[in-house]
């Protein structure tokens, strides 16, 4: 079985949004470490067939297909899955697959590992979603899920943005729950056994000051750069973002360094 695709116009304005700025930029030069982080902790190996939801640039399926697997990666803005698939890794069995977190293509109990590394968190409706992944593992697979906090800096970024933004879908959610660990236990409720989550944080040294993360977020970062967008015409609103995205940075800087934290979540299939 397979799912009926939802909102078509709500996806295409998602699939637009991730496809903005520089996505491959971020994932590369801020948070490369994470890809291999989720691939440990799934323990990914030979002959392991694994899904990646919502892929990005491959930051994750990369490593796992290195690990042995073989790697389909979905995500639902196929320029990202372009770059990906254009870098190549030799050894590496990687299927990329234009797909809807929250209506996947694929077949139950198909896949052995089913992760996502800050990926499924920005799907809109998170029961849809988490219902996708847990149809698409087999019994005893393993789930690997990698997600931003809401207290942690990118949950305190979204919640900077929000008052900026247009107000989102009813019935949707805030991505950063998805790095509450009670909330995902929700999710997957009685479907799962052996769950183990964990916060963490990814160090990022690439700015000096909060006016430089705002301006690397402003050209690459799709979300930013519509949050952006929807006031532009509006000089004092963009000067207030401005401020306070650079205010956000500035507070969680230290010595040049900032500490951005995630939940890492594994589980079994029940």
């Amino acid at each position: 079985m397979t799912a009926t695709p939802v909102q078509p116009e709500l996806k295409a304005r998602h699939r637009a949004m991730w496809g903005l700025g520089d996505y491959a930029r971020v994932a590369d030069e801020l948070i490369p470490e994470l890809g291999q982080v989720i691939v440990e902790a799934c323990e990914i190996a030979a002959g392991d067939r694994v899904l990646d939801i919502a892929a990005g640039t491959g930051n994750a399926a990369i490593p796992a297909a290195l690990a042995g697997a073989d790697v389909t990666a979905s995500d639902l803005t196929p320029e990202l899955l372009e770059i990906g698939q254009a870098r190549g890794s030799e050894g590496a069995s990687i299927t990329w697959r234009v797909a809807d977190a929250e209506a996947l293509p694929f077949d139950d109990a198909e896949f052995d590992v089913v992760m996502s590394c800050v990926g499924i968190m920005f799907a809109p409706f998170h029961e849809k979603a988490a219902t996708e992944l847990l149809r698409v593992v087999r019994p005893g697979g393993r789930i690997g899920l990698v997600s931003w906090t809401p207290e942690g800096f990118i949950g305190q970024m979204f919640a900077t943005m929000k008052p900026f933004m247009a107000p989102p879908p009813e019935g949707a959610q805030p991505p950063p729950r998805w790095g509450d660990e009670a909330h995902v236990r929700g999710l997957l409720g009685d479907h799962v056994t052996a769950v183990r989550a964990e916060k963490r944080t990814v160090a990022v040294d690439s700015f000096e000051t909060g006016a430089e993360f705002r301006d690397f977020f402003k050209a690459c970062y799709g979300p930013t750069i519509v949050a952006y967008r929807g006031i532009a015409d509006d000089e004092s609103r963009t000067v207030e973002l401005d401020a306070a995205l650079a205010d956000l940075g500035d507070r969680y800087l230290t010595a040049g360094t900032m500490k951005w934290e995630y939940l890492l979540l594994t589980a079994v299939r029940g």
